[in-house]
């Protein structure tokens, strides 16, 4: 499933508690498929069927992942049909007007109610409390993070040339958008390339790029205006009609950390820690924020503050990825319980019944 697709995150589990992009990034379907039920149900591997199937035939499809668990999806796109297939407990039930014919499939009926005791059921009752609350965790301590984040970017701030970073976001827009403006405006579609996982920073960066013909690769420090520049290309993107992908930050989503420009062939995006990539083919270059836009000498006049702080993030952004740990291994137990009760027979059933209304809507 790697040819023909791409792959996104659209919800996260961010300092601002879980954050969810799919109202955005589902706009403009003409048929939208939502499927019901509770966890291990067989809705992630259907998912991942559908987006085989369509695979095969040639169609595009846009891979939703599970930042819970990269390795599972929430939802895909089969982008040449107009079509969206959607998990609504991972979406968390946001997509209403996203598209105005929308079908519904129930896996909780794959479910044989009588073989679950009242004792397992009150074991997952049990379970998804601990599961609030392990969510609940790891978002405090993510939020902790940023906190200090925060207080590592302004030794950064103090030394930012302003002046020096908006040149360089006026030449990069009219370098970028030159000739291309249309006269009229135009949405951005809202993304996240990666997503705080159990595991650590996941991103799809490196594939989401590898078929355009530029990237710029910004570098830079904490407070170095790398967001604020992306914004500002972002806003300038929409107001002269270009299509722009705007991809947020998984930590903090009131940050950018990537654009896309598909009619450019054009990516920039930071190029720093947890998804430090550097050039390695042609039409690659870096946009070095700190050289170009900071008083030189800020990293040595503060080395030894810098580093404590530092030490301090690394610490806590460890800390929230064990909660997120924990509640994948309570979540795995949840649906443990869910699958030795699933008919699979019912989400076989299910499965052709999606797989014929993307086929119907394919003639």
């Amino acid at each position: 499933m790697i040819e023909n697709a791409s792959h996104y995150f659209a919800r996260g589990n961010t300092a601002r508690g879980a954050h969810f992009l799919y109202e955005s990034a589902f706009q403009g379907l003409d048929k939208l498929l939502v499927l019901t039920g509770p966890s291990g149900t067989g809705k992630s591997t259907t998912l991942r069927n559908l987006a085989e199937s369509l695979l095969d035939r040639g169609q595009h499809v846009q891979c939703f992942h599970s930042p819970l668990r990269p390795d599972e999806l929430d939802g895909i796109i089969a982008t040449d049909l107009k079509v969206g297939v959607i998990d609504r407990q991972a979406s968390d039930g946001i997509l209403k007007g996203v598209s105005d014919e929308t079908l519904t499939f129930d896996f909780g009926a794959a479910l044989d109610n009588r073989s679950m005791s009242t004792e397992t059921l009150a074991t997952i009752d049990e379970l998804k409390e601990k599961l609030i609350d392990a969510y609940s965790n790891a978002y405090e301590t993510f939020a902790a993070a940023l906190r200090i984040h925060d207080e590592w970017e302004k030794f950064y701030i103090e030394s930012m040339d302003f002046i020096k970073a908006d040149q360089i976001t006026q030449e990069l827009i009219h370098e970028l958008y030159a000739g291309y403006e249309t006269g009229t405006s135009a949405v951005g579609r809202h993304l996240f390339f990666g997503a705080a996982t159990p595991k650590g920073a996941f991103d799809f960066i490196q594939s989401l790029t590898a078929q355009l013909n530029r990237r710029i690769f910004i570098k830079g420090r904490p407070g170095s205006g790398k967001s604020t520049l992306l914004k500002k290309l972002a806003a300038a993107a929409e107001e002269n009609g270009i299509d722009v992908q705007v991809y947020h930050c998984g930590l903090d989503p009131n940050s950018l950390d990537m654009l896309i420009f598909p009619q450019l062939s054009t990516a920039i995006f930071d190029s720093t820690a947890p998804h430090e990539y550097f050039p390695d083919r042609e039409g690659d270059e870096v946009l070095d924020m700190y050289e170009r836009a900071m008083t030189p000498g800020t990293d040595e006049t503060y080395a030894a503050e810098i580093a404590a702080i530092k030490e301090r993030y690394t610490a806590k952004m460890k800390e929230a990825t064990s909660y997120l740990a924990a509640a994948e291994a309570i979540d795995s137990q949840i649906k443990s319980f869910y699958t030795a009760a699933t008919n699979f027979s019912v989400v076989e059933e299910l499965r052709a019944q999606l797989q014929s209304a993307l086929m119907k809507h394919s003639l």
